[in-house]
Formats: C-alpha cells, sequence, structure tokens
C-alpha cells in the first residue's frame, strides 16, 4: 500500500484522504477505493490529517473518530474552522453507535457517519452521494464567478468567513485589504443586521437591503443569499450564509445606458451624470466641454427616450439601471 506524495496528486480523479490510526483499516479501505478509480491519500494521525487536507485539500475525508492524541471529532472542527478545507465534505467511521457520539460526528463538521467495521462498497456508495453533492455545488459557485458574481459562506455565529470563490478573494483583498478566515467589519456588520431583520420579518419572502462598498468609479454590492449551514431548518441566526457579490463601474452602467437608449458613448456620459444628480456646468467640467454642449447632448438624448426633461431622462434612466445594476445608487 503506497500512498502518492501530495507534490503528485495532479489528476481528474477525485482525491480521498483516509484517516485511521489502525494500518489494517487503511489497507482496506486503501486497496477498495484504488480498485474504484480513486487517488487516496492517507494519514495516521490527527495532525498529519490537518497537514496532507491543507496541502492536498482533497475532495472527500474518511475519517476516524476515535484516535490517541487528536482524536477525530477535534479534527473535523479544525477543518471546518479553517477557510480553505471548511467546505470538504468528511465522513466519520466510528464504532460508537450511541445517539450521542453521532451527533457530536456531526456537530464537528461531518455530513455523514459509517459504522465500524466497516464495508467498503457501503463506503464508497455514501462518497458518490456527497462527492457529487459537492461537485454540484462547487460548479454552481465557480459558474457565478465566470459571470462576474462572486461568493462568499460567512458563519454568523463567531464571524468567521467559511468559505470564497476566487473572484471574492480578489475583491475582498481589493476593497478591504482582508482574507479568509477575516470577514470585514461592515460586512459582518450587515449580514448579522440583514439576519436579524430577516427573522423578525417572518416571512420568506422578506429581503434584507443590499450593502453597497464605493471604491472610486467602482463599486461592489453584496446581497444575502441563503443560509446553508447548522439553523437552516430552524431558521436561526446560527448557521453559514452565502453572499453573492458584484462589482460594477462607471463604464459598465454608461455601456448599459448607450445600448439601452440607442446613445452615443458621449451621450451615454452625459445622461450618468444627469442621473447622479450634476447640473450642465458641472458635467461640462467633468468631460471637459462646455455647458452648452452639454445642453446640445440632452436635447439629442430627449429626443432618443421620448422625453421633453432632464427630470424625466433620469428617472427613466434609473429606474432601467437598477433593473441591470442593483447595487447602483443614483
Amino acid at each position: 500500500m503506497n500512498s502518492p506524495d501530495i507534490s503528485d496528486v495532479v489528476t481528474e480523479q477525485p482525491v480521498v484522504l483516509i484517516v485511521d490510526d489502525v494500518p489494517d483499516n487503511v489497507s482496506l479501505l486503501h486497496d477498495a477505493m484504488e480498485q474504484a478509480g480513486y487517488t487516496v491519500l492517507v494519514a495516521l494521525d490527527g495532525a498529519s490529517a490537518l497537514q496532507r487536507a491543507a496541502q492536498a485539500l482533497p475532495d472527500v475525508i474518511l475519517l476516524d473518530a476515535r484516535m490517541p492524541g487528536m482524536d477525530g471529532f477535534e479534527v473535523a472542527r479544525r477543518l471546518k474552522a479553517d477557510a480553505e478545507t471548511s467546505h470538504i465534505p468528511i465522513i466519520f467511521m466510528t464504532s460508537l453507535t450511541e445517539t450521542e457520539h453521532i451527533e457530536a460526528a456531526l456537530a464537528a463538521g461531518g455530513v455523514d457517519y459509517v459504522t465500524k467495521p466497516v464495508k467498503p462498497r457501503e463506503v464508497i456508495a455514501r462518497m458518490r452521494v456527497h462527492l457529487n453533492a459537492a461537485r454540484a455545488q462547487r460548479q454552481a459557485r465557480n459558474a457565478l464567478d465566470a459571470f462576474g458574481y462572486a461568493s462568499i459562506t460567512v458563519r454568523v455565529q463567531d464571524g468567521k468567513l467559511m468559505w470564497q470563490t476566487p473572484l471574492a478573494r480578489e475583491l475582498l483583498m481589493r476593497y478591504f485589504g482582508t482574507s479568509a478566515p477575516e470577514t470585514p467589519e461592515k460586512v459582518l456588520l450587515w449580514v448579522r443586521q440583514s439576519v436579524q431583520r430577516l427573522g423578525e420579518s417572518g416571512s420568506t419572502s422578506f429581503e434584507p437591503s443590499r450593502l453597497v462598498i464605493d471604491n472610486a468609479d467602482r463599486r461592489l454590492s453584496f446581497r444575502l443569499h441563503q443560509q446553508t449551514g447548522d439553523g437552516e431548518a430552524g431558521g436561526d441566526a446560527g448557521g453559514d450564509w452565502l453572499i453573492v457579490m458584484r462589482e460594477s463601474n462607471d463604464a459598465t452602467i454608461m455601456e448599459s445606458m448607450s445600448a439601452q437608449f440607442g446613445l452615443t458613448a458621449r451621450e451615454a456620459e452625459v445622461l450618468y451624470w444627469v442621473v447622479k444628480g450634476k447640473i450642465n456646468r458641472d458635467i461640462g467640467d467633468i468631460l471637459g466641454t462646455s455647458p452648452a454642449t452639454v445642453k446640445k447632448h440632452l436635447e439629442r438624448i430627449h429626443a432618443k427616450m421620448g422625453v421633453e426633461t432632464r427630470t424625466s431622462a433620469a428617472a427613466m434612466a434609473l429606474n432601467r439601471i437598477k433593473q441591470l445594476h442593483p447595487q447602483f445608487e443614483g
């Protein structure tokens, strides 16, 4: 039984980390997993399990509950407390079948458990269920990134940032200079207030207000999406919450207005600043042109939009912008 070196694990096959202090137990599972097409890593104690999980980021972990030194419950708690490993499904292997031990395994972060002596075919069947669920969730979140929507998961109880997509990591560092497991203070305050209001409303249709952070000509919006962790069924505030983020900037909004109303790039710029409440003189200063030129642009904008006043144009544009860019603050 040879476990591959972590540096060599570059494969399309699912990677399984088996954690058990009894070599015979490991050998039985190792051979069955390899025969089933999995790449298998092994750890014989808690400290090695944490190290291997952090380095290899396996797709699933089979974790013995009772080990000398650091037991499986503590290993699971530490994995779930680390943003880099918190998403990995953990299946406990235990000979402890009392309800309190099963509850302890699930409370520590396990998604499932199998009883010893383990039956490899049963373990593989359980693994496939959780691997498919984790893969679907990961693909959905990566798809959000691809379309410019980043996502993070925040645990309300202690304020830890438990999970983030690559785009979310980049945006949080740019806007706040922070990284997981630290949740930016302003974001955490907004999450807790939103969750509280959601609970007080008693309505599943209630949508908390969004958080918008400005950074020069760019802005980052946060939307509370759904509860994903403990407390989901009961609706309390102690679970994990998935938050969707999106960045927009002045240029993308102007492009949207140009496309929506058939405006030239300069006309879209003028309309944008009208929406922002600027007068002709201010718009001229911003664009490096005269108030008279701004007025001429406005006349063409009114004609293309079918309105007669700048107030009507601004109202129509703001309504359309908020449909396309909900995070925009006029």
